[in-house]
């Protein structure tokens, strides 16, 4: 879609915007949020995304001497449980497109006595080889990128064949609990962003952005046109959150 400058167009939450204005509009949400990042997925999970993410680093099945990248990795700790499981003859690295969450994370990281490779890039165009890693993971970023099939694309070439890419993200929730579900999101989470975080409106962005984020079997079409095989996913909290999981042949 394009406006009447010709620019193209895109989802900010429910508003239409160019794809600057979308890019420009996240990183100033991201940087509003960053040192509250956590408090940020507690909120809106209440307190759930740490069970996720346990839950995705066991499926991830990563081993001594992998290779894993961790995309739009926020404050690092997917990237701190792969290390882990890595151990030092592997290499785990951090990216996000966001400088104040990449320096946060890297603060967090080292707080606890890592030391990881850090790169700022568009995860639409990663500046890593082909094949180069075992596991290629986004927690919680997939929503936020402008072009989620480039993104798609993007991890399955920097994954080596056999290796497999990790979406963990925010998806439909059972319809039953829907009304509460959206009664929280769109009421008590502002206020709480508003209340805890001085922030109401990045909130309510976020909150927007899980509606307009493709649904779970929209996200493993969209994985599947990227090029990823025996795509699969596991609906975690009644499909709050979900985890995709596709192999690279």
């Amino acid at each position: 879609m394009a406006d009447k400058s010709g620019d193209s167009t895109t989802h900010f939450g429910y508003r239409q915007v160019t794809e600057g204005e979308k890019a420009q509009r996240v990183a100033q949400v991201f940087d509003s949020v960053a040192s509250r990042y956590d408090l940020m997925n507690d909120l809106m999970s209440a307190g759930l995304h740490r069970l996720w993410k346990a839950f995705t680093v066991r499926q991830a099945d990563v081993r001594p001497g992998m290779k894993v990248l961790d995309v739009a990795g926020g404050t690092g700790d997917l990237a701190r449980a792969f290390a882990k499981r890595a151990g030092p003859q592997g290499r785990v690295v951090l990216t996000d497109i966001n400088g104040a969450m990449l320096r946060e994370g890297r603060d967090r990281l080292l707080d606890r006595g890592l030391m990881l490779p850090l790169v700022q890039c568009d995860a639409e165009r990663l500046p890593f080889a082909s094949g180069t890693f075992d596991v290629v993971s986004v927690a919680f970023g997939l929503r936020n990128m402008t072009h989620k099939d480039a993104a798609l694309a993007e991890m399955r070439r920097v994954t080596r064949p056999g290796g497999k890419v990790m979406v963990l993200e925010f998806s439909r929730i059972w319809q039953p609990l829907a009304p509460v579900y959206d009664a929280y999101s769109f009421n008590v989470l502002p206020w709480l962003g508003k209340k805890i975080a001085g922030d109401s409106d990045s909130y309510r962005y976020l909150a927007e952005s899980i509606r307009v984020h493709p649904s779970q079997e929209e996200l493993a079409r969209l994985m599947e046109q990227a090029g990823l095989e025996s795509v699969q996913w596991f609906n975690l909290t009644a499909g709050v959150c979900a985890l995709h999981v596709g192999r690279k042949i």
